[in-house]
């Protein structure tokens, strides 16, 4: 399958409300494969359609699994890839964990955000089959992130402090981010 183009931070697509998806079909399968082979083609956990220009509400998440016997997996669904059509987050945890963050349209930054513990999330499967998930620890922040984006929000929008967002070494020199002066509400 083909590997899409990533939309960057500051394109306006970024900042748009997706729309559902309202065809389920071979060619929402298809999306699913190309952003799934994007997102590991790019070393991500997370896609989004607005990520590739693909206005729609879908996304990809998958948990890498352990490299080798001797490490600790990063959660206990490590090695699962998942597709969410149409996602809605109908429960979440009334405390938050703050924790590391960073995005395939944001590259060179990394950022400490606030998010909560866990998420019940409602969605489809590509052939428009309904399902539920309870998540927590890594699979809650990347649900939790790529729903976002499907709202026109970016990790940065909840960050408030400048210590909480770093730049990290990349090719070339990190594209400017803007901090907002309070977090969006959830």
């Amino acid at each position: 399958m083909p590997i899409r183009e990533l939309v960057l931070v500051n394109d306006p697509r970024l900042r748009a409300q997706a729309a559902p998806v309202e065809q389920f079909s071979a060619e929402l399968a298809r999306l699913a494969q190309d952003m799934l082979d994007t997102m590991h083609a790019h070393h991500g956990v997370g896609l989004a359609g607005p990520q590739i220009g693909v206005m729609r509400r879908i996304f990809v998440a998958h948990i890498p699994a352990p490299e080798s016997e001797e490490e600790e997996p990063l959660h206990p669904r490590a090695g699962e890839t998942f597709v969410f059509v149409n996602p809605q987050i109908t429960r979440r945890a009334p405390e938050t964990v703050e924790g590391e963050e960073g995005c395939l349209s944001i590259p060179g930054w990394r950022g400490l955000v606030s998010r909560p513990a866990w998420v019940e999330v409602a969605a489809h499967t590509t052939g428009g089959e309904a399902f539920s998930l309870t998540a927590d620890g890594l699979l809650a922040r990347i649900i939790q992130h790529e729903m976002d984006h499907l709202d026109g929000i970016l990790y940065p929008d909840h960050i408030t402090e400048r210590d909480k967002l770093w730049p990290i070494e990349t090719e070339g020199e990190p594209p400017p981010v803007e901090l907002p002066t309070k977090p969006p509400a959830v």
